[in-house]
C-alpha cells in the first residue's frame, strides 16, 4: 500500500482578482484577455503548470487551453497553443498573500485593469497585484509532502493530525473555506484550524491563512507570517517557527473520492473484518466496513477499495474477495439505483448477493431482496455543490436556491434508510415544490437519492423522480427527466 499520494493530486486551478476585485478573464474572441470577470466562472479559470526544466518559471493555460504570454512591448495576449519563451512568468509572492507575475523574459510586471492589461511595469505597483481564489471543489485530503502522512480530525486531541497512512473516513475530509483573499481549514465537525494548532468554532485572524505555492505544492502562511507544518510525534497541524515555507510547510492537496459502509438484508455490516472474503457479518461501523468508491473513468464503473489498500474482485465460483492490488476487469462492478437501496452486478454478469453465512456471492440472475444493499455515504457530512455554471448557494431575497454562483453555502448532508435530507444553514430543510423548485425553508425534510454516475459527480434524485439541475436563470430545480450534464455535481 503506497503511503505517498495514494489518490491524485489535484490540478491547480484558480481565478486571478485585481486591486479593483475584478478577475482575469479570457475571452474566446481573439485570444484577449481582461480584467472585468464580477465572479470566478469558466472563462476566468486558469490552470498553473511548471517548467519541467525550470520550476521557478510557471506557465497560465486559460480554459480555452491556450497560454498567456507578453512580448518585448508588454502587449499581452493567451493564444499560444504551446508554452513558449514568451509565456514564461515568474511569481513574486507579497507579504499579504497577492501575487505580482513576472515575464521571465523581460523582467517586466503584469497589471492593469478591464481592457487596459499590459506586462511593462519595471515595479509592482498595487495595479500589478493579483489575489489568488482556488477554483477547486473545497472538500479534499491534505498530504503532507515531508512526512508523507495525511491530515485528520484528532478529535480526543482537540487537533488535526498529520500521522495517516490513508485519508480514510469521515475525519480525513478537509474543507477550505474561501473569505477575503484568504483561506480557512474546516474540520468536518464544522471546526476552524487556529494557527496554535487548537480547533474553534468561529472563524478570526488566527484561523484565517494566505495560500503560496512552491514547486506546485500549497503552503499555508498565517496572521504572523509563519507557516503551518505538522509537529512533534503525532504531526500537529499548526504555525512552526518558519517564516519562509521549506519542504515540512508544503502539502498537496487530493481528491476526495466517496466512502460508503454497506448493510445487506440480514441488517449486518459488509467487512473484511474475517480476512479476504468480502462478508455482511458485523453489527458496528469501524474503518474495516468502510470502502472507497472510485469510479473508472473510461467504463464509468465503481470499484472498492478496502482500507488495506486491496480492490473487491470477482473470483471462482462467483465469490466477493478483497484480494486485487490492480485494477482489472474483475475488479469493476455494475451499479443500478433502486431508490433506497442498491443492487450490484459482477464482471460475469450476475447480480451479487448476501448468502446466509453473509458471504457476498455473484450467483443471481435477479434482484430479489438478498441482492438488495443499503449503501451510505459516510465522508460528506458538509454537502457543497457546484454545477456546470457554479456553487450552489442561498438566493439572497428568497427560498429558492441559485446554481450559478462563485461563492458557496455549505449545507448538511443527514441520512436516513437509503436517502438523505438536506439541511440549509437555517436549519431548515429542501423540499421540491409542485413546479419542480427546490426550496430551501421546509419544516419537515424531504428525501433524495444520491446516484454516481461518473467520477468525481453526483447526481441527486428528488422524491418527484426527477433530478436536480440548475436552469438557464441559474435557479435550482428538480426536473432533470435523465441524467444529462445539467444533472452532474462536483460534490
Amino acid at each position: 500500500m503506497p503511503t505517498n499520494g495514494i489518490n491524485k493530486a489535484l490540478k491547480l486551478q484558480f481565478g486571478l482578482i485585481n486591486y479593483e476585485n475584478r478577475y482575469l478573464t479570457a475571452e474566446a474572441f481573439g485570444f484577449k484577455v481582461n480584467a472585468s470577470g464580477i465572479s470566478l466562472k469558466k472563462k476566468q479559470i486558469w490552470t498553473l503548470e511548471q517548467d519541467e526544466q525550470d520550476g521557478q518559471v510557471v506557465f497560465l493555460r486559460s480554459h480555452l487551453g491556450r497560454y498567456l504570454a507578453s512580448d518585448k512591448a508588454g502587449k499581452v495576449i493567451c493564444g499560444a497553443e504551446k508554452p513558449d519563451p514568451e509565456c514564461r512568468f515568474l511569481i513574486v509572492p507579497q507579504s499579504d498573500g497577492r501575487w505580482a507575475l513576472q515575464s521571465e523574459p523581460y523582467q517586466r510586471y503584469f497589471g492593469g485593469s478591464a481592457d487596459y492589461l499590459s506586462c511593462f511595469a519595471q515595479a509592482i505597483g498595487e495595479q500589478e497585484l493579483w489575489a489568488v481564489h482556488l477554483a477547486l471543489h473545497p472538500q479534499a485530503s491534505l498530504l503532507s509532502v515531508a512526512r508523507k502522512r495525511y491530515a485528520h480530525l484528532s478529535a480526543s486531541d482537540g487537533e488535526i493530525s498529520v500521522d495517516s497512512n490513508i485519508p480514510w473516513g469521515v475525519d480525513s475530509l478537509v474543507t477550505l473555506v474561501y473569505l477575503d483573499g484568504k483561506y480557512s481549514l474546516k474540520t468536518c465537525d464544522s471546526r476552524f484550524l487556529s494557527n496554535d494548532g487548537k480547533l474553534v468554532k468561529e472563524n478570526s485572524n488566527t484561523t484565517s491563512f494566505t495560500l503560496e505555492l512552491k514547486s506546485g505544492k500549497l503552503a499555508f502562511k498565517d496572521c504572523d507570517g509563519k507557516y503551518l507544518a505538522p509537529v512533534g510525534p503525532t504531526g500537529t497541524l499548526r504555525s512552526g517557527r518558519c517564516s519562509k515555507p521549506g519542504k515540512d510547510e508544503l502539502f498537496d492537496l487530493e481528491e476526495s473520492h466517496p466512502q460508503v459502509v454497506f448493510q445487506a438484508a440480514n441488517k449486518r455490516f459488509v467487512s473484511v473484518k474475517q480476512g479476504v472474503s468480502i462478508s455482511a457479518n458485523q453489527d458496528v461501523e469501524t474503518d474495516m466496513e468502510t470502502f472507497q468508491m472510485e469510479i473508472d473513468k473510461e467504463s464509468k464503473k465503481p470499484m472498492f477499495r478496502t482500507n488495506g489498500g486491496s480492490y473487491w474482485t470477482l473470483v471462482t465460483h462467483g465469490e466477493i474477495q478483497s484480494t486485487a492490488t490492480e485494477v482489472e476487469v474483475n475488479t469493476r462492478f455494475d451499479i443500478e439505483w433502486r431508490g433506497h437501496r442498491v443492487a450490484l452486478k459482477a464482471s460475469n454478469g450476475k447480480y451479487v448477493c448476501t448468502k446466509k453465512n453473509g458471504q457476498l456471492s455473484a450467483v443471481s440472475d435477479t434482484v430479489g431482496d438478498d441482492e438488495l444493499l443499503l449503501m451510505k455515504l459516510i465522508n460528506r457530512p458538509m454537502l457543497i455543490l457546484h454545477g456546470e455554471n457554479g456553487f450552489v448557494c442561498h438566493h439572497k431575497n428568497s427560498n429558492t436556491l441559485d446554481a450559478n454562483r462563485s461563492v458557496y453555502d455549505i449545507f448538511s448532508l443527514l441520512f436516513d434508510n437509503g436517502a438523505y435530507h438536506i439541511k440549509s444553514v437555517n436549519g431548515k430543510f429542501w423540499f421540491v415544490s409542485s413546479s419542480g423548485l427546490v426550496c430551501s425553508d421546509g419544516e419537515k425534510a424531504e428525501d433524495f437519492f444520491l446516484e454516481f454516475p461518473e467520477h468525481g459527480r453526483v447526481a441527486i434524485k428528488g422524491s418527484n423522480g426527477k433530478y436536480l439541475r440548475g436552469d438557464q436563470g441559474g435557479t435550482l430545480m428538480c426536473d432533470g427527466a435523465s441524467v444529462d450534464a445539467s444533472c452532474l455535481w462536483e460534490y
